[in-house]
């Protein structure tokens, strides 16, 4: 984390605040939250160091920035922290030589984008929290960080719950026939990892049906007009079947550019 960059500050709306993590123990306490909900809720299978010390971390987090969503109610700092997301840029991946979405895809087209890039990730709220409200913090701060550092593109892995390919056919095969990010920026799942996500005829799928079973953060993404990447990663360890997920900057809506510029000028 970059701990001499505070970014934007903070964004309030009612007793939740949206900002970056500023000292390691509000990211050990993103590292817990990540834990409870990716291991205890969604049945993500821990390796020994992960089991004992009940902390879902990996290299990325010291390098990373840590958004968060902290409820004032629950005090200040650490025991604050109910949401969080992880924000990578160049500056952090060069450190590390090394982006987390290259490890289920091949990226060059993203990382050889000319401009400023953003990987984003390992992103979770806990179940007290899960509101539309919530998410649309989530995505103030992330637009926020966007302004400040003038990323030009963001991209990452979401993830659909479970690895039943049948029963996410529908699912991923609309993705696929729908959303499918250009060729010059297209993510494409490595070649020992790939699933073919046209699944069936998408002439027969229940859109509506299909629409709502999506996870929120995906039709979050696809609401900022994002796409999708070829090919699906099953992530056996995490019991999820990933999805690559890329944002053009330039496509995300006046309403979101308008309001966020509005709250910055007003901070």
């Amino acid at each position: 984390m970059n701990q001499a960059d505070p970014g934007f500050g903070e964004l309030r709306s009612g007793n939740l605040g949206v900002r970056l993590a500023v000292d390691a123990d509000e990211i050990d306490a993103v590292q817990a939250l990540r834990y409870r909900v990716f291991y205890t809720e969604m049945g993500a299978h821990p390796d020994a160091p992960t089991a004992a010390t009940q902390r879902d971390r990996d290299d990325f987090d010291a390098v990373a920035d840590h958004l968060l969503v902290v409820d004032h109610d629950r005090g200040e700092g650490a025991q604050s922290v109910v949401g969080t997301y992880r924000l990578i840029r160049r500056p952090a991946a060069a450190r590390l030589g090394r982006w987390y979405s290259a490890g289920e895809y091949d990226i060059s087209r993203i990382t050889g984008f000319d401009g400023q890039v953003l990987e984003l990730g390992r992103s979770c709220v806990d179940a007290a929290y899960r509101t539309r409200g919530t998410l649309q913090l989530l995505w103030g701060g992330i637009a926020a960080y966007v302004f400040k550092h003038e990323v030009a593109l963001m991209f990452g892995c979401a993830s659909l719950p479970g690895t039943d390919l049948d029963v996410l056919a529908d699912e991923l095969t609309y993705l696929a026939a729908n959303h499918m990010a250009p060729e010059a920026i297209r993510p494409v799942a490595l070649p020992d990892r790939y699933v073919p996500m046209l699944r069936r005829d998408p002439a027969g799928i229940d859109v509506k049906r299909t629409l709502v079973s999506l996870p929120p953060l995906v039709k979050g993404y696809l609401r900022l007009g994002g796409f999708v990447g070829d090919g699906a990663v099953l992530d056996h360890q995490f019991n999820t079947t990933d999805v690559a997920v890329v944002v053009k900057t330039d496509l995300v809506t006046d309403k979101y550019y308008r309001h966020y510029e509005r709250r910055l000028r007003e901070a």
